[in-house]
Formats: C-alpha cells, structure tokens, sequence
C-alpha cells in the first residue's frame, strides 16, 4: 500500500482520513469517505484500484471531472477510460475492447450512461470489483443536489453482482451520510469523515445592498488582483457585467459561464489552471474538478444556492494550506425569488392523480419516454423523475428495463463486405437486419417488427449484434427515445397513495425552503461562521470560535433594509388573470395562474407561450405563497 502511495503517486504519507478508507476497501468492506474539497478524496479509490483484480467502476456527475481525473491518472501511468457521448465511435470501441480485455483499472461514467440497456448488458459481462460513487449526497433526497437517477445505483450494485462500494462526498449532514450508509449497508465504523473546517480560510461576510457591491468589491480585489481568485455570480450576464466594470477599474477579470462556447471555456480554464489568467468572474459552471492549490480568494457576489454549495464553492481556496480569503457580499434582495423556483418544482395535486391513473389504465407493462410525459402530466422533468422514484419505493413500480426507442446506424463499409465478414447462420443474421432496416439516404433505422417476420430472433441479440458492429468500426450507431419500461403491481395503489406522495413533496418543498432560510440566518448570524459550517455538517472538532472570521472579528454582517413592495391588493388582478386563464382552458388552476405570475416556468407554459403573454413574472420579487393567496381571494 505505501509502495504503490510513492510509486505512483510520490507521497511518502496518506492524508488525513485516506489510510483508514483504503485500508477498509482492500480488507474487503464499504466505506464511505467524507471528507472537505481539495482533501484527496480521489486517491481512497485510486490506490485501492490498483490492488484489486477487477475493474473500479467510477459514477461522477460532470464530465469535466471525468476529464480532470483521467489526465491526472495518465500521467501516473494509471489505466483509465471513459465512455461518453461526445467519443467517436472508433474511440468508444477502443475503450470496451480494452475493459474487456482487462487492460482499464478504471472505468468512469456518468450516472445516464446506466439508462442504456446496451452498456448495462455489457456490464453485466465483466467484472467490476468496485463501485466509487462521487458527489454520494446527490443519492439522499435530502442532499442539497439530489438527482432521482442516484437512487437506483444502489439496484444497479445488485445486478452488477458488485461486492463493494465507496462513497464519496464534501458536503453531506448527518441525515445525508447515514441515508447514504443504509442504501448501501455501510457499517458505520467505515464512514469516515475527517471534519470540515480549515484554520487556513478566512470567512467574511458583509451586508450590501446590490446598488454598491461593486463599489465594496473593486478596492477589496484592487489589494488581492494579482492573486488567483474566482467571483462566483448566479446569472450569466452578472458575470459578463461584474468582470467588465473590473475591466474598466484596471482589473484584469474574465468571465466565465455556461453560454460561452466550448473552446472559449476550455482555453479560460487551462489559463487560469496555468497561471495566465489570475481572476475568473463564473457562474458555478465554473470550478467542478478544478484542483489548483494556489487559489487565494472566493467572492460570491451573489448568495450561494446553499450552505453545502457555499461549503464546496470556498472550499477551492488554499488548497495548498496557505491562507486564503472567502467574501460574501449579502443581502436578502433575491429571497423571494430564490424560494418562488422551490415552489414550481412541487407537481399540483391533479398531475399526481393523471400520472396514477395513467398507471391504473396500463394494461401489462407501462412505457414512459419522459419528456412526453413530462409535458403530458404539468411536472418539470426533474420532478417528474423524483415522482416516479417514488412510485418505485411505494412498491406500484418496478423499473424492468429501458430501450431507445430508435436505433438508426450509418454503414462504414460496403453491405457486402459487411456480410462476408460473417459466415453460415451469422452471415443469414447480419443480411436480415440489414433487409428488414427501414432506409433513408445515409441512414438505417433498425425495424424490429419487420426483423422479426424475416428473421426470428430476440431484441437482445440484435442489439448485440449491432452493438459489436459498432465497437468493430463497421458501422456508426446512434439512439434515440429513451424510453423506460416499468413492471406494475396495482395492489399497490391504494386511496391515500396520491395525497401521501403531495404530502412527501410538500415536506420536500418545506425543506428546501428551510435550508434557503438557513443560508440567510447563517450569513447574519452573530455567532462564529467557522463554528456555525462545523456544526452543519456534523463536525465536533472545532468545540470554539475560529478567532479568524468576520464575525469573530467583531463584524457580523447587518443585512440591507429591503425595499418596500407595491402591496398586491392594489394590482389589477381580475385583467391580469383573464388572459392567462383562457390559455390555460381546462388546465386552468390556482397553482398554475400563480406560478405564471411568479415567472415560474412549467412545461404547459412552453406549449401556450406563456411568456409572450401580458403579466408572465409581473410579480416575481413576490412570494409565491402571497401571490397564490393573491389569485385564490380576487
């Protein structure tokens, strides 16, 4: 074990926390690794892949970690692979035949890439001695990034027949780790957390109206502008402003969001990371997988989306143990709005009752191809997932498998070389698919029905069969129309079973909220900031006051006074309800009218073009809870 820690990784000695993790994973056991930004949480499955006799397999959430993690593990001469979309076909077959072939020590994915039934087939065929989830809280409905899609890792372990797991994650509570931990039967003396604070960020927080952050922001950058930093913003076009007026002030900043082309992004991060460019004003695309030591200083120049987003944003100054600044520049200005984008997750009563009753009126097995039903039942997609993940725990649902719909293919040699490669029934099987592919120009679109009139024959093995012609290079592959496939058990939709599930997402929605308000209520607390995070996150170490934050400065932040809004009484609402009502027709509801008035989008206001129409996010700044009393008594 230190052998390999100096060979391949040149450390004479683990990190705190690192030896206990990978001690529990080569003895055999899960583990669960919680550990602060930038504190090698990577290595507890790098190390451990070397020494196991299968493949590790590495569910991450950004393929700009996927990226970062495989150049790193290049360059120390470790075997590592990814598969992903944007690979080429002839890339993507190098990579199966090399995980085949046991040549790959570690696989990474993202969690999707479990939706194909092709790359879960292939799977099922090798195998895996280790699964490494990344970003772990993202399984916990309760984390502050929960993704419906995480929760099935779990069933995917099973079928997999994986006989270990590890865990990964910055930013988890106490609820968070051990709902992660009975997901995946960790014994608790292998969750390891190694605490969250470190003496060496200087928390502040100030209290600004957005008027003068600026004005607070340019002297504190022009003492700190030749130091690596980073200003996170929420909106695209604040990062385009805030880095022209540093711009203007002699300041060299650049902006960095998610509208910037690929190239353009890719060219800013590698400057930044080489030292070139030293200030980089980003949405939070910017930072995921971004491991440079020497980072002096994070601003939020706007609130973070929560405690555990602030906790992981700042966690990417001084990594290298130097002391470093973290600056928030406060107010309550966008609380409404912030809270109104929890409401519109939250799907109405009748959009449960039309996905039940869709289930009760299915005859054998349910097909779902989710963006049809999202737009189908009224809930945002996300929501829509979490809904049915639901329905999976209450036992109604049973995922049995998913397909694409569509499977179309582009030839890369001739037909009859393709044929000839093959020989007997094979040569018969191939030339079958071939005749029975619906044709266009350039492309085939497989037919199963007409495939199985010519040529009897399971899906399964022509799906192999095409999938193998891929990874061969003969033929380039494509798929369309995921479309999952769900085994029903009706006697498990009882009478109360709609009103439990609005129930469990009124208690999602009311915790979402709580944490919003938990953010601000941390922000202007008078109590020590670096206690307050340790707390939150279940840290008993610091047991006193940090000495070195805002607070413990003698500086608490005092919040702005907000601006006094118009009352809503005094709108004219009987005008504004009018029009929105009538484009809605029979989907017309309180909750809907409340949320068009919140700006709140929904997918029944992309089909009526909800936008276009007059009062759509009229009252916005408003609470939506206001405004919905607001509809419900004019």
């Amino acid at each position: 074990m230190y052998s390999s820690l100096k060979q391949y990784f040149g450390f004479e000695q683990f990190r705190p926390g690192q030896e206990s993790v990978v001690s529990a994973l080569l003895a055999g056991h899960s583990a669960a690794a919680i550990f602060p930004t930038g504190s090698g949480k990577s290595l507890c499955y790098q190390l451990p892949a070397l020494h196991l006799p299968h493949l590790t397999l590495v569910v991450s959430p950004l393929l700009a970690l996927i990226q970062d993690q495989l150049d790193f593990l290049e360059a120390k001469g470790i075997p590592a692979a990814s598969i992903q979309s944007m690979q080429s076909p002839a890339e993507s077959a190098s990579v199966y035949k090399r995980v085949t072939q046991g040549e790959i020590k570690i696989l990474f994915i993202s969690v999707e890439r479990l939706n194909s039934e092709r790359f879960r087939a292939f799977l099922k065929k090798i195998p895996i001695s280790l699964l490494v989830v990344d970003e772990a809280h993202c399984i916990s409905e309760w984390g502050h990034n929960f993704r419906p899609d995480y929760l099935k890792l779990a069933q995917y372990r099973e079928a997999f027949s994986i006989q270990q797991v590890l865990l990964l994650t910055a930013t988890a509570t106490q609820n968070v780790i051990q709902d992660m931990a009975n997901k995946f039967d960790i014994d608790k003396q292998h969750i390891i957390l190694t605490g969250s604070y470190r003496s060496n960020l200087n928390l502040a927080v100030i209290g600004v109206s957005d008027d003068n952050k600026l004005n607070t922001l340019v002297p504190w950058i022009q003492e700190r502008q030749h130091m690596p930093g980073i200003i996170y913003v929420t909106l695209q076009k604040t990062a385009e402003q805030v880095a022209e007026a540093l711009l203007q002030k002699g300041i060299q900043a650049t902006a960095y969001h998610a509208g910037l082309g690929s190239e353009s992004r890719q060219s800013i991060q590698q400057e930044f990371m080489s030292g070139r460019r030293s200030l980089i004003v980003a949405t939070i695309a910017f930072g995921m997988g971004i491991d440079k030591s020497d980072i002096r200083f994070v601003v939020h120049y706007d609130l973070p989306k929560s405690i555990e987003n602030y906790a992981q944003e700042i966690g990417r100054a001084g990594r290298d143990g130097q002391q470093s600044e973290c600056l928030v520049l406060a107010n309550k200005n966008n609380l409404n709005v912030i809270e109104n984008f929890v409401y519109g997750d939250t799907p109405e009563s009748s959009a449960i009752d039309f996905i039940i009753n869709e289930i009760t009126n299915t005859q054998g097995n349910w097909e779902v191809v989710m963006n049809s039903l999202s737009t189908q039942s009224n809930i945002r997609l996300l929501t829509l997932k979490t809904l049915l993940v639901y329905l999976e725990l209450e036992g109604v649902l049973e995922p049995a498998y998913s397909y694409y719909a569509e499977y179309k293919y582009k030839l890369l040699v001739s037909e009859a070389d393709l044929v000839n490669r093959f020989h007997g029934e094979r040569a018969q099987f191939i030339q079958a698919i071939l005749g029975s592919s619906d044709r266009a120009r350039t492309w085939l679109t497989i037919n199963f029905e007409k495939m199985q009139q010519m040529y009897q024959s399971e899906r399964n093995r022509i799906l192999t069969a095409v999938d193998y012609l891929d990874q061969q290079g003969l033929i380039e592959l494509q798929t369309k129309q995921m479309t999952q496939v769900y085994k029903i058990d009706k006697s498990k939709i009882v009478p109360s079973l709609a009103s439990d599930l609005a129930t469990r997402f009124i208690k999602k929605e009311e915790s979402e909220i709580q944490r919003i308000h938990y953010l601000l209520n941390f922000f202007e607390s008078d109590q020590c900031l670096n206690w307050q995070l340790a707390n939150y996150f279940s840290d008993t170490q610091l047991q006193q006051n940090c000495g070195h934050c805002s607070v413990c400065a003698g500086q608490p932040a005092k919040m702005p006074a907000l601006q006094r809004l118009k009352p809503l009484s005094e709108f004219n609402s009987v005008q504004l309800n009018i029009e929105i009502s009538e484009k809605l027709g029979v989907n017309d509801s309180d909750v809907l009218r409340a949320r068009f008035f919140c700006g709140l989008t929904t997918p029944i206001f992309t089909r009526i073009k909800a936008r276009q129409l007059n009062g759509f996010a009229a009252l916005q700044h408003y609470r939506f809870s206001d405004v919905l009393e607001w509809v419900k008594y004019k």
